[in-house]
């Protein structure tokens, strides 16, 4: 059953509360540094993974049909990857709604978790708050990238430290559950 996976798989959860803490808290304190970061960050991904899939298309071009398709698309990313150094400050913009879009997407599939958990757990209520923040969050950026792109990197930290709270007491509250459901058998003495 998915809640006997994600309860026994508490740490994970946790771990994840942990990062997206540390990221959030990091970028409230050096909000321009982290979206100069960012978009460099972005742009060697890019880069990278467009040199890579170039590399493999052509290696790899006797025997597979598509290689041509799979070699543009590498030529696009190296595009792409050399746009955001040439041009960061577009590059943020595009970013930006990359985020949204992640963010409601994300927000989606935490209210879907939370409906799924509601019968297992108590308090399902802050995954739901989580996942509705993420919604707010999304459609904020994909309505107004251009307030400043400063500005929205506040509240990347903003929304990164409270759902980095939100699935940290997510977790515990998995491990209880999974403690109090799967108790560990007392070794025979």
């Amino acid at each position: 059953m998915i809640d006997d996976v994600l309860a026994r798989n508490w740490g994970w959860v946790a771990l994840r509360g942990v990062v997206a803490l540390i990221f959030g808290l990091l970028t409230l304190s050096r909000p321009g540094i982290t979206l100069s970061v960012l978009i460099l960050f972005f742009g060697a991904y890019a880069f990278v993974d467009g040199l890579f899939t170039v590399v493999s298309a052509v290696a790899n071009r006797h025997g597979e049909p598509h290689w041509v398709a799979l070699l543009f698309g590498g030529l696009f990313g190296i595009l792409v990857g050399v746009v955001t150094f040439a041009m960061p400050h577009m590059t943020a913009i595009v970013l930006l709604y990359f985020i949204g879009f992640w963010a409601i997407f994300s927000g989606a599939t935490e209210i879907a978790a939370a409906i799924r958990l509601r019968r297992v757990i108590n308090d399902e209520w802050l995954l739901v708050l989580v996942g509705i923040l993420s919604i707010v969050f999304g459609i904020f950026l994909i309505s107004a990238p251009a307030r400043g792109a400063l500005a929205v990197t506040l509240w990347i930290g903003l929304y990164a430290t409270i759902m980095g709270i939100g699935l940290l007491i997510l977790a515990f509250r998995l491990r209880n559950w999974d403690k109090n459901h799967h108790p560990t058998p007392n070794p025979a003495v």
